[in-house]
């Protein structure tokens, strides 16, 4: 199945948005994201994207619009229609299979509300009978720093989680724990990690505060 992660350049935004973000809630030029999600339907079909919440709710999506439905992921068995998650440092995780394919933004209140796992069982309940996952570029463990009380709640439940930054202070390794959850539905996974801390070539919202969106696309 076509899959794709954006990055930041290629595209007609400027100053903090520059240049190919494609989220029309962070302050840029409605005019010039829409000519951005332009150059975005090219790569596949017509995208549909979502409002993105830190929640568990999925969307199932039968054809493009240009509404865009209250979720965290999306999913669809339609061919020709390419899902998309948009990201600044949570993780877009693309769900793969013959059958249905889904788009998910995982962030650490998706890791502990089970995201993944909710989109995964309605995958395979709408018929999917071998998921592939792809992990696209998110925050790393070294970058995610967070208080102690954040830290504590998130390594009980993930222990793979645990991390700490360059200094010695406490930090999340949110990929580490999708991995492990992933493994644990026997689904097999490829990486496209990159941290978007480090890297210049993605928008990342710990890095710089008012920034753009990069995406994760798929579509059967």
């Amino acid at each position: 199945m076509p899959y794709r992660f954006t990055k930041r350049t290629g595209g007609h935004s400027h100053g903090a948005f520059a240049s190919l973000n494609l989220a029309m809630h962070v302050g840029d030029s409605e005019e010039l994201v829409a000519q951005n999600r332009l150059i975005a339907d090219k790569f596949f079909t017509p995208v549909q994207y979502m409002n993105q919440v830190h929640g568990n709710r999925i969307a199932i999506i039968e054809e493009q619009s240009d509404d865009a439905p209250t979720a965290d992921a999306l999913v669809s068995g339609i061919p020709g229609v390419t899902l998309a998650v948009m990201v600044a440092d949570c993780i877009p995780l693309l769900l793969i299979s013959k059958e249905v394919v889904g788009a998910v933004h995982v962030g650490r209140k998706g890791l502990m509300n089970s995201i993944a796992l909710i989109t995964i069982e309605l995958m395979r309940d709408m018929g999917a009978t071998s998921i592939q996952a792809v992990m696209g570029p998110s925050i790393c463990g070294r970058c995610y720093e967070v208080s102690a009380d954040i830290y504590h709640e998130v390594i009980a439940a993930h222990p793979r989680s645990k991390s700490s930054t360059t200094s010695g202070t406490f930090a999340l390794d949110l990929p580490a724990a999708l991995r492990t959850v992933l493994e644990g539905e026997s689904i097999p996974i490829v990486d496209e990690f990159s941290c978007t801390v480090e890297d210049p070539d993605l928008f990342s919202y710990r890095r710089d505060g008012v920034t753009g969106r990069q995406a994760g696309l798929i579509c059967i």
